[in-house]
């Protein structure tokens, strides 16, 4: 088998939030064609019990401590050096000095990145070909972030879109090309980087629609009286506490008008602080931190929302609850990158009045199920398809 390089920038598992499940899966597709040596940071050491759960899918692999806060201390240097903020960050000896070495010692000819800032590792070797993951547009959603921010969170912001686009666009130019996660992001990078057009493509998340099969036994984590909405999602992401403190504060006093039996449950690890503080001021919000299996949430659930303001990309959350056939509301931004050539049954909402509107409606039908939105994920987010697209992409000397 051909060798290649895969670094990424969190360790590829579990496949338990949206970067870790693309990147998991597209670790199986490339086993299967490939002899991989991973090179990749752990930065929850919770993690690092999952270290050998990697070995069966890797020839080789690198694992190396990120420390969140040391890392925000080191991507100060960036202020100095004019570079992105993102990149020294990534920035580790160790790491560059395994890449070096394997490149070296096991004649590699191609590498995957997963994340822009982990293509700085191949500066010192422009023979190898690269092909890149970047995602999701990184500088858009620090443009994002800038403009919902004030002076001077917003100015740091600004510079970080500017600074990783000029990066981004220098390292699409050197790949052999340069993957997104939606035909959307791939056509915005596009129109930000025109430059690059003819490198960019795209290569769509998928769903295990087999492990989110609502035919199969979930235990109900809910009381029989209540009328739960559920949102997933890792909640030491500022765009999901955003949206998490958006529904409480402005949609979930307008539900409850109407349905007084209703919880918000907020399904996911890490809960920040402002998370925390929602259940404390209203008994009506439940953040349940990390739960062993979030089928049963959304299995039972009355409603599964996803009110994202800020989002990139494809939501893994978005297209989870589809597989699972439950009622989904969802804001026009976690909607980008879902798009629709058949029937599908997901409202879109924006004002707290019209989302409260359409969860409200779901709630008092609790028992629907809707088939249809299962069909389209089965049909057009298949891991199995994508990997083939991903192994052909890098198998592909004259992409």
């Amino acid at each position: 088998m051909e060798k290649l390089l895969y670094l990424v920038h969190r360790i590829p598992y579990p496949p338990n939030k949206g970067d870790k499940i693309r990147s998991f899966h597209f670790l199986k597709a490339l086993a299967e064609k490939y002899e991989i040596y991973l090179g990749t940071f752990i930065d929850d050491p919770d993690d690092k019990q999952y270290i050998d759960a990697l070995k069966p899918f890797c020839k080789d692999s690198f694992c190396v401590d990120l420390h969140p806060k040391l890392g925000k201390i080191k991507s100060l240097s960036g202020f100095l050096s004019g570079k992105a903020l993102s990149l020294p960050y990534y920035r580790n000896q160790a790491l560059q000095a395994w890449v070096d070495k394997t490149i070296s010692e096991q004649s590699i000819e191609r590498t995957l990145i997963f994340s822009s800032p982990m293509a700085q590792y191949l500066q010192k070797h422009p023979a190898v070909k690269l092909i890149a993951d970047f995602v999701d547009v990184d500088s858009d959603k620090w443009q994002q972030y800038a403009n919902s921010k004030t002076w001077p969170a917003s100015w740091v912001y600004r510079r970080e879109a500017q600074k990783l686009l000029s990066y981004e666009t220098r390292i699409a130019s050197q790949s052999k090309a340069t993957l997104f996660v939606s035909e959307q992001e791939a056509k915005l990078f596009k129109q930000l980087a025109p430059t690059t057009a003819d490198k960019i493509t795209y290569v769509n998340n998928g769903v295990d629609t087999d492990f989110f099969d609502p035919a199969l036994d979930y235990a109900s984590p809910f009381t029989s009286n209540e009328e739960a909405i559920v949102f997933t999602g890792a909640m030491d992401y500022w765009a999901n506490i955003d949206a998490v403190i958006w529904f409480s504060e402005q949609v979930m006093p307008l539900v409850k008008q109407q349905q007084p039996n209703a919880r918000f449950y907020i399904v996911g690890s890490k809960p920040a602080k402002s998370v925390l503080q929602l259940a404390e001021a209203d008994d009506a919000v439940i953040v349940t931190g990390r739960v062993d299996d979030v089928r049963n949430y959304v299995a039972h659930a009355g409603v599964v929302v996803a009110p994202l303001r800020i989002a990139r990309g494809i939501q893994n959350k978005v297209l989870e609850a589809m597989a699972m056939a439950k009622a989904v509301v969802v804001t026009p931004a976690a909607m980008e990158g879902i798009q629709a050539n058949r029937a599908i049954q997901v409202p879109v909402a924006d004002s707290p009045t019209a989302f409260a509107e359409q969860v409200i409606a779901y709630l008092q039908q609790p028992t629907v199920t809707i088939a249809e939105n299962r069909h389209f994920v089965q049909a057009e987010f298949s891991w199995q398809q994508n990997g083939q697209r991903l192994c052909q992409l890098i198998a592909d000397d004259d992409t």
